[in-house]
């Protein structure tokens, strides 16, 4: 059997993001379920489209369609790490494969459609290979037309475009899927729909007129991609997996269980002289329950380590007697950051107190656990107790902002003690009432003294304020509207004051 060198098969399938998160955080892909990015749709899923939700809609624009739509930021780590398995599935019975994107893979067709006695052939062990449903395979000259096939297909999962019929294969497919936005715009208004009619221009003309990257999008639109498809070279695999039988319903023996795991797994990444700073655990237990957390470090991953953190994780899941609720079947350990180890070598008379310090706050966590020892970092918000964030040692801060805009929070300099229990204060006027602060932010009087959780009431020196902050206006049970002073004591200390609807409250103090 003779095959064009230049036939592609791609496999592809449709709604990944939506089928990726759904497999790692257990959620039903047949409910409304949008993934967004930037505030706007990136994906989502059939349910959701047929409420009129659609890729690039508003988010906001997008809940008012469909009112029951469950949202999540897109993850494009999450999307790549659950597709490896597939490419892996993939490459272990088709060697040369090309990943495009997550969900899209191509490879060529002249060796399985040799070796399974025809492209259609091929196609179908492909789909049985990897296991994922609604996939879909287009097979046609080149991997971009093989691509339109795959997505093309309706009545069957498979699609053949046969050879040299790629060009009007894709012609009536619309111009928009070879060139950007800004000259599909252009195209359009001079009349140059779809990708047969942007064909049939002379291609001098759209050289000049469209440079190098035009002429890509001609040759592509005219059937004669000239890119091929490109091998990867499968990375080295460092991740280690146990399967457990029978299966393992207490944590000590668990963690003892994978003590040689641990060693193998770290042992695997020294032979290349790396050493593993982040890792995920995955965890399947009898009930068909999947857990799945990724773990940093501050310096890198010893065999014990890494024990300690399958330790902590089961404890999230187990009961005061160290059982768990349902038994553990598998456990895998996937690195997620690696490092040479030349940028981890220790210096010529040691690590000094900061290897004294990791230490010793490791030996502590590994016996009292992961979030009995925590380190303060700085978080976004607008109130200051909102900013103190305390993060497990070795964890990563939570993503917020610290730098982001956040109107109305409080300028730099910030107080240098705040309270984390507000303490009641009583701001009073000449006349002894206390201060009060209308809808509009005007104050009933200026203040006069100043009085701290119940004690003698002292002169106001200097004050300023009211600032408001107003947080989630639009939620009736969370909003927020608050009016934020500042004043200086008989003592010359200056307090930052917050009046809510309870009252007068001290929020911190300029030491």
């Amino acid at each position: 059997m003779t095959v064009d060198p230049g036939r592609t098969i791609v496999l592809w399938c449709p709604d990944w993001p939506i089928l990726a998160v759904c497999r790692e955080l257990g959620l039903d892909p047949d409910e409304p379920l949008a993934l967004t990015e930037a505030g706007l749709v990136f994906a989502c899923s059939a349910a959701a489209r047929r409420d009129g939700v659609a890729r690039g809609l508003k988010l906001r624009e997008a809940q008012y369609r469909s009112p029951a739509l469950a949202v999540l930021d897109y993850d494009i780590a999450l999307d790549v790490r659950v597709f490896e398995p597939v490419v892996r599935r993939v490459e272990a019975t088709v060697p040369g494969v090309q990943l495009i994107r997550p969900g899209t893979l191509a490879m060529r067709a002249r060796g399985p459609a040799r070796y399974y006695g025809g492209e259609e052939a091929a196609a179908a062990a492909l789909l049985e290979t990897v296991g994922v449903p609604g996939a879909r395979v287009g097979i046609a000259d080149g991997p971009f037309a093989a691509e339109q096939a795959a997505r093309a297909a309706r009545t069957s999962s498979v699609a053949v475009v046969p050879p040299g019929a790629s060009a009007e294969f894709i012609a009536p497919l619309p111009v928009g899927l070879v060139v950007d936005a800004r000259t599909t715009t252009l195209l359009t208004r001079l009349g140059v729909r779809t990708l047969g009619e942007f064909a049939a221009l002379p291609a001098d003309d759209v050289r000049r007129r469209f440079g190098a990257a035009g002429a890509l999008a001609h040759d592509r639109a005219a059937g004669r991609e000239q890119a091929r498809v490109v091998a990867r070279t499968p990375p080295p695999e460092f991740e280690v997996e146990q399967h457990f039988e029978p299966p393992l319903d207490r944590i000590d023996q668990l963690a003892f269980a994978f003590r040689v795991g641990a060693e193998e797994f770290i042992e695997r990444m020294r032979g290349v002289r790396l050493v593993c700073t982040g890792l995920r655990i995955e965890l399947d237990d009898e009930g068909g329950g999947h857990s799945s957390r990724s773990w940093l470090h501050p310096r890198w991953f010893t065999p014990a380590d890494v024990v300690d953190r399958v330790r902590w994780q089961l404890q999230g899941a187990g009961t005061a007697d160290s059982g768990l609720a349902s038994p553990i079947v598998r456990l895998r350990v996937v690195p997620e950051r690696v490092d040479s180890t030349g940028n981890h070598e220790e210096g010529l008379w040691g690590g000094g107190p900061d290897e004294r310090v990791h230490h010793g706050l490791t030996r502590v966590q590994s016996m009292l656990g992961h979030e009995a020892v925590v380190t303060a970092a700085i978080g976004g918000g607008r109130m200051l107790a909102d900013r103190q964030v305390l993060v497990p040692w070795g964890d990563r801060p939570p993503e917020r902002a610290g730098d982001a805009p956040w109107p109305g929070s409080l300028p730099a300099l910030a107080p240098a003690s705040v309270f984390r229990e507000r303490l009641p204060i009583a701001l009073l006027d000449a006349r002894g009432e206390l201060v009060a602060v209308d809808a509009r932010g005007a104050i009933s009087a200026s203040p006069e003294r100043f009085a701290v959780g119940g004690g003698e009431a002292a002169p106001v020196r200097a004050w300023a304020g009211p600032w408001p902050v107003v947080e989630r206006w639009w939620d009736a049970e969370q909003a927020k509207r608050v009016h934020r002073f500042q004043v200086v004591d008989d003592d010359g200390c200056a307090w930052l004051l917050v009046r809510d609807r309870e009252g007068w409250w001290a929020e911190a103090r300029y030491d």
